[in-house]
């Protein structure tokens, strides 16, 4: 009998602790507003502080291999993301309004493309069923993922024409956000 109650009242508690994180999730996901764009410090000289776009390889659609360098003279935005991350597939609509109003960026959205959790058949049909139509490469081999740190998804990058990040963000951008930190790299 005294087995019995505490399985109850374990369950109890469970259902409320579930109903509880339900209703803070509830509540601040409609207060998020986006912005977390961060720019990095302004150099008061050249020698002062390096803030070279680090490179990397990837995958185009078609199996060539693509470096970040490869855009270099654009500005780019480099976004990271998986289809398995619910924040990445909240943002990705305003990353295709965005490419397709800003012509003259670079989009590059890397799938970080593990081969478990995440792989190439995943992320090709949820782009797909979306109707995308920004470019996707895939990191099959971690490179990008690993060079930039990326420890949460999305991550977000604006680079400048001339190879040098601007601004990041980490976690989901909206369309505001995001446009604010294209005009940053857009000049």
């Amino acid at each position: 009998m005294k087995k019995a109650i505490l399985w109850v009242v374990s369950v109890l508690v469970l259902a409320v602790f579930i109903a509880g994180a339900m209703v803070l999730y509830d509540n601040l996901s409609d207060n998020y507003s986006g912005d977390n764009v961060v720019t990095t410090p302004e150099k008061e000289t050249e020698e002062e502080a390096d803030f070279s776009a680090p490179d990397f390889e990837v995958t185009d659609k078609d199996g060539n291999r693509v470096k970040l360098s490869d855009f270099e003279g654009k500005p780019v935005v480099l976004n990271f993301w998986a289809t398995w991350c619910h924040y990445c597939k909240v943002e990705m609509p305003d990353f295709n309004k965005a490419y397709e109003n800003y012509p003259e960026v670079q989009f590059v959205m890397v799938n970080a493309t593990d081969g478990v959790q995440e792989t190439m058949e995943k992320a090709r049909a949820y782009i797909e069923k979306e109707k995308f139509s920004f470019d996707v490469f895939y990191d099959t081999e971690m490179d990008a993922v690993g060079t930039y740190y990326i420890t949460s998804f999305p991550s977000t990058f604006f680079i400048d024409k001339d190879g040098n990040l601007v601004a990041r963000a980490s976690g989901a951008l909206d369309y505001d956000s995001l446009v604010r930190g294209i005009e940053m790299i857009n000049k």
